[in-house]
């Protein structure tokens, strides 16, 4: 029998028959389906509709989260937030309301372990990946019918193995190992594949960076993104009190790849995406004389504890540049109280920062910090499409909480090793 790719084993798992290749359809078990305030209204009429289906639904399984625009800024949100809340607390499924965090970061706290396949009303379900769980976006119908029937159907992805060799130098992170892979694939270079990472520099990352990488492979518009499971999951799921959900999960050695694309860390710098795609991607030195109005530290992507303690670590001491707004949202509630308890609160108050709850805040682009026309804007977020952060007229680069953090203190994009 071929070797297997971690796509394959971990769809193949949740078949029937125990083994896929890919290319084939297949119908597969769920073992956790999500949705969120700004999807969760038009899946829950999706669901009435289905009020006939015989249903399966484990409501252990089944949660809803309040997380894209927090505190509700409209009344029309707060009644779609009402929505999702009713529906949730009436059919005695789990709800995560607003200010518990963003529905990626919670699912990898709290839900999410190395086998697991995880759908939901979201494209960066993905994130999943970085703890080797299959982890996938779909549409409200799609999971409305998961929801009911705890099974769904899907093409076992191609894969595409990224081999990361050497190791991330100082003052370079995983935000900028993923966005030097879309600057190779591009935003549609790996349409419907699985990006499979490995390799000397993907063993020393930690789940936290994993959970970055594997985030941001939908935006090379794959189907999802995956990391091995090893010693490092293992520490992660430890830190959870969720340690006995650990097993080992590999790739076989002899599976086959659509393609192989080698990329060696210890040539990388900071990278930073400009705007109007997360794939126009350059070198940090290229983008040094682009003067910033506004740094948002947020969303699912980058503002894990990990995170803030490097975001902490060049603040501390410094203040932000005169005139710029600095807006830092922690992706969960845990990290809020990490952050609380670790005085990194107190040191980006000191910064002049703006702290706000949890959740995606500027990312979402509905609530908090939406940027004046011409404003520019340096997020650590995943996307710098126009108009994603509320305005059209505004422009969005992309880097890491560390190239954000040096950037909010000169006024300038910066090269965060300038400050680490």
């Amino acid at each position: 029998m071929a070797g297997k790719t971690l796509a394959e084993k971990l769809i193949g798992s949740h078949t029937a028959k125990g083994s896929v290749s890919a290319g084939e359809v297949v119908i597969v078990r769920v073992d956790y389906t999500f949705t969120h305030d700004a999807a969760g209204p038009l899946l829950i009429q999706q669901l009435g509709k289905l009020k006939n289906v015989v249903s399966n639904l484990d409501k252990n399984r089944t949660i809803f989260f309040i997380d894209h625009a927090v505190p509700s800024p409209t009344k029309e949100l707060s009644n779609d937030q009402a929505t999702v809340r009713n529906h949730a607390s009436s059919n005695g499924l789990i709800l995560s309301d607003a200010g518990n965090g963003i529905c990626h970061q919670v699912i990898a706290e709290d839900y999410a372990s190395p086998g697991d396949l995880i759908v939901g009303t979201d494209s960066h379900s993905c994130t999943s990946g970085g703890l080797c769980a299959f982890g996938t976006g779909m549409g409200a119908t799609d999971i409305a019918i998961a929801m009911k029937l705890r099974k769904t159907w899907m093409r076992v992805p191609e894969s595409i193995r990224m081999n990361i060799e050497g190791r991330l130098p100082r003052g370079v992170f995983a935000k900028d190992l993923i966005l030097k892979t879309l600057s190779i694939l591009g935003t549609d270079g790996a349409t419907y594949k699985s990006l499979e990472f490995d390799g000397a520099a993907i063993d020393e990352l930690d789940v936290y960076g994993r959970l970055t990488l594997t985030n941001m492979t939908v935006e090379a518009g794959a189907k999802t993104g995956l990391v091995k499971s090893d010693t490092r999951t293992k520490q992660y799921l430890r830190e959870f009190g969720r340690e006995q959900q650990w097993k080992e999960i590999h790739a076989d050695d002899d599976a086959s790849y659509e393609s192989e694309i080698a990329i060696n860390a210890s040539e990388l710098q900071p990278q930073v995406a400009f705007p109007g795609s997360p794939s126009n991607v350059k070198p940090v030195s290229e983008a040094k004389e682009v003067k910033v109005n506004e740094v948002f530290i947020g969303s699912c992507t980058n503002t894990r504890i990990e995170d803030m303690r490097i975001v902490s670590q060049i603040f501390k001491g410094r203040k932000k540049a005169n005139g710029l707004k600095l807006i830092v949202t922690p992706s969960s509630s845990k990290v809020y109280l990490k952050c609380m308890e670790e005085g990194i609160l107190e040191i980006l108050l000191h910064a002049g920062a703006i702290i706000t709850p949890p959740g995606c805040g500027v990312c979402y682009g509905v609530v908090g910090g939406i940027p004046a026309d011409n404003d520019v804007i340096f997020s650590s977020s995943n996307r710098n499409f126009p108009g994603r952060t509320g305005n059209p007229k505004a422009q969005t680069y992309l880097g890491s909480p560390a190239t954000a953090s040096a950037t909010a203190i000169t006024g300038y994009i910066t090269d965060p090793r300038e400050f680490i």
